[in-house]
């Protein structure tokens, strides 16, 4: 078995994250403007609390 394998999109996307460093850090200032956020707990639990839920068949109108 050849453990050394490697497709050609990984190869692509290695060769240009060596050749474009920027793009790395711009990849990180995104995920932490979307994803890495801290949590509100309280405002978490109001959300959840406040939810209306959702009526059987809606997709039905009989």
């Amino acid at each position: 078995m050849d453990y050394n394998y490697e497709s050609d999109h990984t190869k692509f996307m290695r060769e240009y994250l060596e050749k474009n460093p920027e793009v790395k850090e711009k990849r990180v200032e995104a995920r932490n403007m979307w994803w890495d956020k801290k949590q509100n707990l309280q405002e978490r639990k109001r959300f959840e609390e406040s939810e209306v839920p959702m009526k059987p068949y809606v997709y039905f109108n009989g």
